[in-house]
């Protein structure tokens, strides 16, 4: 029997491949996933918040602008490199698979030189444009991030703590750029983020506590999955939270409008923790997790409009 050929027919997508604009546009896409611009933007608030309160009489608006321009490229570069650093890990997680990196859709020596570059543009922006302090506070957010925190997820629980610190500083990068100098004030604005951290942190690390045991994460509900320590360690910090989100009413920072509404947003925001305690569900925790995104814009935002 003679062998015949028999033609199939071609089903690739070679005859039709993407347009330069559509390649284009998914490059930008990924770009734009690769530095995290919500997280940016929220860094941004409490960056504008801090220079708002912290600058006297006149506020200098132009130098506001340059010094969201420096923070906002440092925040961007930081979030960047830090998918570098764990590129390997995002890869073992469902939640974390389908970036840039570990999807393959960027090349990780592109992603180290777009991270780097926009960190260090930041951080000389900041000292030569803004001032040195402000280029300090924010030199200490780029090594207590990348070269503290990060690594030491795979370590221990305090890394959760420790991250809080680079987290806690961007108003302190505004106040001191308007100001000059680090004020009491500004220790107040500080600690009001770090508090904040640690039930919006531990609430997204029980959310996906099956994930961060996959990629070796060491936080604290991967470490005792029950969530007892991880629930009382959420309701301590936010009944601290709720204690010292008043106290730039009492430095007269701001007045009475914030006083109220850091009160009732406190108070809510340890509500939700204390229903996390309770249930220990999954369920429990997204409301906790959405109750912390809604506080810190509604805190600073109050805060500045009702400055004294």
């Amino acid at each position: 029997m003679p062998l015949t050929t028999v033609t199939l027919p071609d089903n690739t997508d070679t005859a039709n491949p993407p347009s330069k604009h559509t390649v284009f546009a998914r490059r930008v896409a990924d770009y734009v996933e690769f530095i995290k611009p919500r997280l940016v933007m929220m860094i941004l608030i409490t960056t504008a918040a801090g220079f708002y309160l912290g600058a006297q009489q006149t506020i200098d608006w132009l130098l506001c602008l340059h010094t969201l321009v420096g923070a906002g490229l440092t925040a961007a570069g930081v979030l960047g490199l830090n998918q570098y650093l764990e590129r390997d890990v995002d890869a073992q997680m469902k939640r974390t698979q389908e970036r840039p990196l570990p999807d393959g859709r960027m090349n990780p020596l592109e992603a180290l030189i777009v991270g780097v570059a926009l960190t260090g543009s930041g951080m000389l922006y900041l000292t030569f444009i803004v001032n040195t302090l402000s280029g300090f506070v924010i030199s200490l957010i780029v090594v207590s991030y990348l070269f503290l925190y990060t690594p030491l997820k795979r370590k221990t629980s305090l890394c959760t703590l420790i991250g809080a610190v680079p987290g806690a500083l961007p108003p302190v990068v505004g106040w001191v750029a308007a100001r000059g100098t680090l004020t009491g004030e500004a220790w107040v604005l500080f600690a009001i983020l770090f508090l904040w951290q640690l039930p919006h942190s531990l609430a997204i690390a029980y959310i996906y506590r099956e994930d961060y045991a996959k990629a070796g994460f060491r936080l604290l509900p991967v470490i005792h999955p029950d969530g007892a320590s991880t629930c009382r360690q959420i309701v301590i910090n936010c009944i601290a939270l709720l204690g010292i989100g008043l106290l730039p009413a009492l430095y007269n920072v701001a007045g009475s409008v914030y006083f109220f509404t850091a009160l009732l947003a406190g108070g809510t925001f340890l509500v939700f923790g204390i229903y996390l305690q309770r249930t220990r569900s999954v369920k429990a925790a997204r409301y906790l997790l959405y109750a912390s995104l809604l506080y810190l814009p509604v805190v600073f935002i109050t805060m500045a409009l009702d400055k004294i």
